[in-house]
């Protein structure tokens, strides 16, 4: 499928280790999907997570509903999953399968990866890349494996040598420091509590939206 940077606006990350009690994955995505969302990623990590014929029966369902809203789904991290059921994209970390070891089976897809500050940028090979993951911007609660942040000044920085290439900002972002992403020149953000956690989705969303119109 054909990638535009304005789906990056507001990128809804989510796995089940991230939904409150009494609370299910599926709702909580359709909320996300009423609100606005521009893309969603499929992120399974943890102690609780599912595996095998359990994660792939989810991952279909969640892609059902992004393809009902025209809302690309992305699979993180598992190159196979991807594969197996057709999801428009792939989305992978430095520490992950290598994207060119993978990027002929994805031509026509979405591909995604995390650059955390320069020296990632430096060593990553973005031939096959669609947009690049930037962060952590600030403290995350979501993510128990993450680096120390970068801020939004790291947006600036990778802007001045990357042109137009499209990214998006994550980690810790929240509808008081969202501003700060805007104006650093993101194309949009990638949260995972800020919506999961929310107590009226509908209003974060919206609220998220003001900043990249």
């Amino acid at each position: 499928m054909s990638f535009k940077a304005s789906e990056l606006k507001i990128y809804f990350i989510c796995g089940t280790q991230d939904i409150p009690e009494n609370q299910t994955i599926q709702d909580i995505l359709t909320q996300a999907l009423e609100a606005g969302i521009t893309m969603f990623q499929f992120r399974e990590k943890g102690d609780k997570a599912l595996s095998g014929l359990n994660k792939e029966k989810l991952a279909k369902e969640l892609q059902a509903l992004c393809n009902t809203y025209s809302v690309p789904f992305i699979v993180n991290d598992d190159v196979s999953l991807a594969k197996r059921i057709n999801a428009d994209g792939i989305h992978v970390g430095q520490d992950d399968e290598a994207v060119r070891a993978f990027s002929n089976d994805f031509q026509d897809k979405i591909i995604g990866l995390s650059v955390g500050n320069l020296y990632e940028y430096e060593k990553s090979d973005l031939t096959n890349v669609d947009y690049i993951g930037v962060g952590p911007m600030f403290e995350t609660p979501s993510k128990s494996d993450a680096n120390a942040p970068v801020g939004p000044d790291m947006i600036k920085q990778l802007r001045q040598k990357m042109g137009k290439f499209p990214m998006v900002a994550i980690g810790g972002i929240t509808e008081d420091n969202v501003g700060l992403i805007a104006n650093a020149g993101a194309d949009g953000i990638s949260v995972i509590s800020a919506i999961s956690i929310s107590n009226n989705i509908d209003n974060t969303v919206n609220e998220f939206k003001k900043y990249f119109k």
